[in-house]
């Protein structure tokens, strides 16, 4: 009885912990049966995403107050007229450059549908940070790479120390653990273009 309930206890710890281990690249939506051609295109768009995000880092806030020329940009590309946080709107933008219909959104949690989350960390694909203060993801970046368990990520209306409401467009790196959900918005995401 003891050895069963010992046998037990390590499966349910194995299947548990297996959920961070890295998936090798495996998404939900699994890429197997993929031509070549297709998952050559795939990287080349999740490629495309990561350079147009790294062509705003650096980017600040005219004022601090969610504004200046670029924001505005952001903001506009989503829908929204006036200084709001732009994080999402970011995250959309950059997807619009590169011929993405979608997503696009001002609000983090639309970003985040049943639909297209993963646990892939690949270049391309957005994380969701989720804050119990919100009771929601309240703040999302685009992922740039993943560097062992930990993340780096390309931020909008960041900072320095990570913030949801910050100045401006920032690599961060984040440790897996700390991102509450993933989602690929390039595996069969439909361009414009």
């Amino acid at each position: 009885m003891a050895a069963s309930s010992f046998f037990s206890g390590l499966i349910w710890i194995a299947f548990v912990g297996s959920y961070w281990l890295p998936d090798r690249g495996v998404l939900k939506s699994s890429s197997k049966g993929w031509s070549k051609a297709e998952q050559v295109e795939d990287r080349k768009y999740r490629l495309l995403l990561v350079k147009i995000a790294q062509g705003e880092l650096g980017l600040r806030e005219k004022t601090g107050r969610n504004d200046g020329k670029r924001i505005a940009e952001f903001l506009v590309s989503v829908g929204l007229k006036r200084p709001e946080p732009w994080c999402a709107a970011y995250v959309s933008w950059v997807f619009a450059q590169a011929g993405f219909a979608k997503p696009r959104s001002g609000w983090s949690p639309d970003l985040f549908p049943e639909s297209r989350l993963a646990r892939s960390a690949l270049p391309g694909n957005l994380i969701g940070i989720y804050f119990p203060e919100k009771k929601r993801i309240a703040h999302v970046g685009l992922i740039e790479k993943q560097d062992g368990d930990w993340l780096v990520s390309l931020e909008g209306n960041t900072n320095v120390t990570g913030s949801r409401e910050g100045d401006g467009v920032y690599r961060k790196r984040r440790h897996r653990r700390t991102i509450y959900r993933i989602a690929d918005w390039v595996s069969n995401g439909r361009r414009t273009l």
